[in-house]
């Protein structure tokens, strides 16, 4: 029988990903193995020699398969990294991006500026990482998260309950707004955030494998223009926000000029701002009651 070490099975299944034409095919050989293995990536590289048993030889061969099938790792492991916390994450929910982390690191500036404690309330929260994140790092918020999607929010207070969070995050379950009591909740929000559904219908159809046939559809689309949900959140923002309050919205890297335009049509904001992204993309929009 061949002796399968730690060393030769990254070689091989990195190999065998990029085949098959998976994103960071390293990346991904590292997290199967940590994960069937029980280690932390350095480990793998500590314990190099280690031969590996048939029953976690058997475990591996299986999630290989299904990520060299383009079924995203972050499913196959049950958990990923967002803004240096390791969360729990299930198909009910999306995979959080990088492009999210700078939605965070603009609402955590932005808290940070504030003095006294900091009324947030995030729409669409999914699993729970952007209230989690900003939570996390603004010790003076307290946050309110609503989602339409039971799923999705019992892994959001999965998430919640692992950092130690659930005295400053209130998860509510329902559309946008609905769910939230002015006057219970918070007399008004300093800050409302949301990285909301923005794929369009035609945008869908074109989406990656890895994205389209996993992650749920409910979590992406947003109708012709993909503008169906930002429409309600600016519609309504300016009942729960402070008058100094501001709203962040992560966008499409097209719909910058659009949500815009919903908002200085809404009126009673200021200094709408589109940001861009690493690559060069709309990412960011923020505007300020």
């Amino acid at each position: 029988m061949e002796n399968w070490t730690i060393q030769k099975l990254l070689g091989w299944i990195s190999g065998y990903l990029t085949q098959k034409g998976v994103d960071s095919p390293r990346f991904s050989a590292e997290l199967l193995l940590c994960h069937v293995l029980k280690l932390e990536r350095i480990q793998l590289y500590t314990f190099f020699d280690r031969a590996v048993d048939k029953p976690q030889l058997d475990a591996l061969h299986a999630l290989v398969k299904r990520g060299g099938e383009h079924e995203p790792v972050a499913y196959l492991v049950g958990r990923c990294e967002f803004y240096s916390l390791p969360l729990t994450i299930t198909r009910d929910c999306l995979i959080p991006r990088p492009e999210t982390e700078l939605l965070v690191e603009r609402a955590v500036d932005f808290l940070r500026k504030r003095t006294g404690p900091q009324a947030v309330l995030e729409l669409c929260t999914g699993s729970g990482c952007i209230a989690a994140a900003i939570a996390k790092n603004v010790p003076a918020a307290q946050i309110v998260a609503t989602d339409i999607c039971d799923a999705a929010l019992s892994v959001a207070a999965r998430n919640i309950e692992a950092f130690k969070l659930t005295e400053r995050v209130r998860l509510l379950c329902g559309d946008l707004f609905d769910p939230v009591v002015k006057g219970l909740d918070a007399a008004a929000f300093d800050l409302i955030v949301s990285n909301p559904p923005y794929v369009s219908d035609a945008e869908y159809e074109k989406l990656d494998k890895n994205v389209k046939d996993y992650e749920p559809k409910k979590a992406l689309l947003a109708g012709v223009d993909g503008l169906d949900v930002y429409r309600p959140i600016i519609a309504q923002a300016g009942q729960f926000l402070k008058p100094d309050g501001a709203m962040m919205l992560e966008i499409g890297c097209t719909q910058g000029p659009a949500v815009k335009g919903l908002l200085e049509q809404a009126g009673g904001f200021r200094q709408v701002r589109i940001e861009k992204d690493f690559a060069n993309n709309d990412r960011i929009v923020t505007a300020l009651r």
